[in-house]
C-alpha cells in the first residue's frame, strides 16, 4: 500500500510538472494570464505530491516495510529510530527523493512569495523549476526508483552504511547540503526567467535573485562546515579537509556563488557585470548538477560516493541540455547585457570586486581541474592518475592568501572615485593588527612564507572589518547621542546588507586563523599505554585509566577512558572508541576531542588488548580548530543579517564620473 501510494504520487507529479512547464509559455504567448494560475497550481501540487512520496518512504523505513526496495537496501530492525529516519538520504534512491522534495519546497516558496509580481519573470522562473523537477521525477521512475517491489520479502535488512550511523551529524550535514545545493536552482531559474521574459536588461531580477542566493549560500556554507566537523569527528585521521572529490564538489559551486554575491553588488550599484553575473548563476547551477553526478554515478571512489546504476548518463545528458539551452539564450540576449557603467578609478571598491571575482574563478577552475583530471586521464589513456592534497594546497593557498588581503582592502575603499586621504585612517588598524599577529606567528615558530602571510592578512582583514563597525557606531554616537551598543545595533539594522557582509568577513577570518594555526602548529604522538601511564603532546597530558566494552542495539563498542591531567589533578576525561557493526568487517574508529579556546586535544583509539592490559592511542594537539566551527557559523550569521527582511528600498546606483551615452527605449527606436 505504501509503495503504491508513493509510486503513484511521483507518477502524477511527473505529469503535473510536465503540464505546468508546457502551459506557461502557451499562457504567455496567448495572453492568458488566468492560465498562469494553473501553472502556479502545478508548482504547489508537485510539492504536495512529492511530500506524500517522501513521507511514505519515511513511514516505510520506520515501519520496516521490507517489501519496498529502498527499505530492504538500508533498513534494519536493529538501527535506532533516529538513524532509521535519516537513512532517507543515506543511499542513492532516497537521496533523490529528498532532493526532489527540497526542490518542490523551494519552487512553492518562490511562487508564493512572488505571486503578485507583474511581468513574465516569475512565470518563466516557475517553468524552469518545473522542468528541473521533471528531470528528477524521471530519475525516480527510472534508474533511481526507491519503490520497486521486493519478493520474497526479507525479514530484516543490512541497515545504513556504518559510517552513516556513527555520528549525529549524519542528521545535520546532508540536509544542509541539499538545502544549499538545491537552493542554487532558484537563482538559475530567475536567470533563465529573465532571459525568456526579456527582462534581463533590468536589475530587478538580480535583486530578487540575490536574496535567494544568500539563502542557498548560507545553507551550503553551513553544510561545508558541518561536513568538515563530521569528517573530523568520525574518520579518525585528525583532519577536516582532504580535497576529497565530493568535498570539492560542494566547494566548487560555493566559490562561484560567493563570486556572484560580490559581483551582483557591482551590477546594482554601477550597472556593470550583467553578463558575468548571468554566467555565474548558470555556472553555479551546472556545478551543483555536476557535483551530484560525481557523487551518484559511481565514477569516483570516495567515502561520500554512491556507486550504483546508469544514473550518471542521465546527469550528463541533463548537463549537456542545460548548457546548450543557456548558451542559446545568452547569445539571444547578448544585446541586452551591455554595461551601463564603467570602471572610473583603478583604486576603488569596484576594482577589488573585480579582482575577487577573478581569484574566485581561478580558484574554482583549479579545484575543478584537479578533481576531474584523473577521470579525463583514465577515460583518454586508460591509466589511473591521482591528484592529491599537495597539488591542491600548492595551487590554492596563494589564492586564499590573496583573497584574505582583498577582504581587508575592499571595505576601506570608496565606490567609483579613487582612494582619498581617509583611506590611510581606515587601513591603519588593520595594518597594526596584521603586524602583531604576524609577529606572534613568527615567535610561535611559523616559518613557511604562506603561513605567515595568512596570519598577517587575516589579522589585517579582521582589523579593517572591525574598524568599519567601530567607525560607524562612533559616528552615530556623535550624531544622535546614542549609547554605543544602541548605536551599533541601529547601524547594523540600518544597512543590514553591508554590515552582514562584514560579519561574514569576520567569520571567514576566524576560519582562516583556525586553518592556518592547525596546519602550522599541529603536533601528534602515538603510544601504547598501560593503566596509569601517561602521554604528553605540546604540554597537554592524558593518562590511561581503563579500557571497556559495551553492547548496543546495533553495534558493539570498545573504548578507553583517558584522564586529562593538569599537573597531578584530573580535569576531565576523553573516551575514544571503536564501533563494530555486523555488516562491516572493519571497526569504525570514533575519536573524541576535548575542545579548549586555544585548540583541541584530539585522541584516537588505534588498538587494544582484549584483556584491557594496554591500548595504543594517538594524541593530537590541534591549535585553534574550534575557531573553524565557530567562524563558519559567524559567516552564516552574517548571511542571515544580510538577507533579513527590511523595508524595501530602491538601490541607489553610483553613476560614472563621465555621463554615458543616452540609450533609446523600444518606443524611441
Amino acid at each position: 500500500m505504501i509503495r503504491l501510494l508513493a509510486s503513484n504520487a511521483i507518477l502524477v507529479a511527473l505529469a503535473v510538472t510536465a503540464l505546468g512547464a508546457i502551459l506557461t509559455p502557451l499562457a504567455i504567448h496567448r495572453g492568458r494570464r488566468d492560465w498562469l494560475m494553473l501553472s502556479y497550481a502545478a508548482v504547489y501540487t508537485n510539492f504536495v505530491l512529492v511530500t506524500v512520496a517522501t513521507l511514505a518512504l519515511v513511514w516505510g523505513l520506520v515501519s520496516h516495510d521490507f517489501s519496498i526496495s529502498y527499505v530492504a537496501q538500508v533498513g534494519s530492525r536493529a538501527t535506532p529510530t533516529f538513524y532509521t529516519v535519516i537513512s532517507l538520504w543515506g543511499a542513492l534512491e532516497g537521496s533523490i527523493v529528498f532532493w526532489a522534495w527540497v526542490l518542490g519546497m523551494y519552487a512553492a516558496a518562490v511562487v508564493w512569495f512572488n505571486r503578485k509580481r507583474e511581468g513574465n519573470l516569475v512565470p518563466y522562473a516557475a517553468m524552469t523549476l518545473l522542468v528541473v523537477a521533471l528531470f528528477f521525477h524521471i530519475l525516480l521512475l527510472g534508474p533511481a526508483n526507491p519503490f520497486q517491489p521486493v519478493f520474497p520479502v526479507p525479514f530484516d535488512g543490512p541497515g545504513p552504511n556504518p559510517l552513516l550511523q556513527n555520528h549525529i551529524l549524519m542528521g545535520v550535514h546532508p540536509p544542509l547540503l541539499y538545502l544549499g545545493y538545491v537552493g542554487m536552482t532558484v537563482p538559475f531559474a530567475f536567470a533563465m526567467g529573465a532571459m525568456f521574459s526579456g527582462e534581463v536588461a533590468s536589475d530587478d531580477w538580480a535583486r530578487i535573485t540575490r536574496r535567494w542566493t544568500l539563502v542557498a549560500w548560507a545553507f551550503l556554507t553551513a553544510a561545508i562546515i558541518a561536513g568538515m566537523w563530521w569528517s573530523y569527528e568520525v574518520l579518525g585521521w585528525g583532519g577536516y579537509w582532504a580535497w576529497d572529490p565530493v568535498e570539492n564538489a560542494s566547494f566548487i559551486p560555493w566559490l562561484t556563488a560567493t563570486a556572484y554575491l560580490h559581483s551582483v553588488i557591482v551590477q546594482e550599484r554601477r550597472g556593470m557585470l550583467k553578463l558575468w553575473n548571468l554566467n555565474l548563476m548558470v555556472g553555479t547551477f551546472v556545478l551543483t548538477i555536476l557535483g551530484t553526478f560525481l557523487t551518484r554515478s559511481g565514477i569516483i571512489s570516495s567515502v561520500h560516493a554512491f556507486t550504483q546504476g546508469t544514473i550518471g548518463y542521465y546527469f550528463l545528458g541533463f548537463i549537456a541540455l542545460v548548457l546548450l539551452v543557456t548558451l542559446v539564450m545568452v547569445a539571444g540576449n547578448s544585446d541586452k547585457l551591455g554595461s551601463d557603467g564603467r570602471l572610473d578609478a583603478p583604486l576603488s571598491r569596484e576594482t577589488v570586486f573585480l579582482l575577487q571575482n577573478m581569484l574566485f574563478t581561478v580558484f574554482m577552475f583549479t579545484v575543478l581541474i584537479g578533481t576531474l583530471f584523473p577521470l579525463v586521464a583514465e577515460a583518454a589513456r586508460g591509466v589511473k592518475v591521482s591528484v592529491g592534497t599537495p597539488f591542491f594546497n600548492r595551487m590554492s593557498i596563494p589564492i586564499m592568501v590573496a583573497l584574505l588581503f582583498l577582504m581587508g582592502v575592499g571595505p576601506a575603499l570608496p565606490w567609483r572615485k579613487g582612494a582619498g586621504p581617509e583611506l590611510k585612517g581606515k587601513l591603519i588598524p588593520g595594518v597594526i593588527v596584521g603586524v602583531l599577529v604576524g609577529v606572534a606567528a613568527l615567535v610561535a615558530g611559523a616559518r613557511n612564507a604562506y603561513s605567515v602571510l595568512a596570519f598577517v592578512f587575516a589579522g589585517f582583514a579582521l582589523g579593517v572589518n572591525v574598524e568599519e563597525f567601530v567607525r560607524g557606531a562612533n559616528a552615530r554616537v556623535k550624531a544622535h547621542g546614542e549609547g554605543w551598543l544602541t548605536a551599533l545595533m541601529r547601524l547594523i539594522s540600518g544597512n543590514r546588507r553591508r554590515y552582514g557582509g562584514y560579519v561574514s568577513h569576520i567569520g571567514v577570518v576566524l576560519v582562516a586563523f583556525g586553518v592556518a594555526a592547525s596546519s602550522t602548529f599541529k603536533s601528534e604522538q602515538e603510544a601504547t599505554l598501560k593503566p596509569g601511564e601517561s602521554l604528553t603532546v605540546s604540554g597537554h597530558t592524558v593518562r590511561f585509566k581503563s579500557a571497556w566494552m559495551r553492547e548496543e542495539k546495533q553495534r558493539q563498542v570498545v573504548g578507553a577512558t583517558m584522564e586529562v591531567m593538569d599537573g597531578n589533578r584530573v580535569v576531565g576525561t576523553i573516551e575514544p572508541r571503536m564501533n563494530y557493526y555486523p555488516t562491516s568487517a572493519q571497526p569504525v574508529p570514533t575519536p573524541q576531542a576535548r575542545s579548549l579556546l586555544t585548540g583541541d586535544m584530539y585522541m584516537n583509539l588505534m588498538a587494544f588488548r582484549q584483556d584491557g592490559s594496554n591500548v595504543t592511542v594517538k594524541l593530537i594537539w590541534e591549535p585553534l580548530v574550534p575557531w573553524i566551527w565557530f567562524g563558519g557559523y559567524v559567516v552564516c550569521l552574517g548571511a542571515i543579517i544580510a538577507m533579513w527582511p527590511t523595508r524595501e528600498r530602491t538601490a541607489v546606483r553610483v553613476e560614472s564620473a563621465a555621463p554615458s551615452a543616452p540609450r533609446l527605449s523600444e518606443g524611441q527606436a
